[in-house]
């Protein structure tokens, strides 16, 4: 299936990319994508960022700290706005 490019800078990037690499367009963009699928799987979850933060700081939750807060709790925060 074809890809038409009509950005400029999406255009110039590939090819750069491309006579970098020593590859033809088309491997450039299966590379590239590959590798920016890659570093999302990579990525730090919001959870997994604040497990590593609390671990250096020495920082450990209750039990309590742990459960979700009850409905009424985001309520009590919107009212009034």
């Amino acid at each position: 299936m074809p890809i038409n490019v009509t950005n400029p800078e999406a255009d110039a990037l590939t090819r750069r990319f491309a006579s970098l690499a020593g590859v033809s367009i088309s491997e450039a963009i299966v590379i590239a994508m590959r590798e920016a699928i890659e570093r999302r799987h990579r990525q730090e979850t919001p959870q997994e960022t604040a497990a590593r933060l609390r671990e250096r700081h020495g920082i450990r939750l209750s039990e309590t700290a742990r459960r979700p807060l009850p409905s009424e709790a985001y309520d009590e925060i919107w009212e009034g706005r």
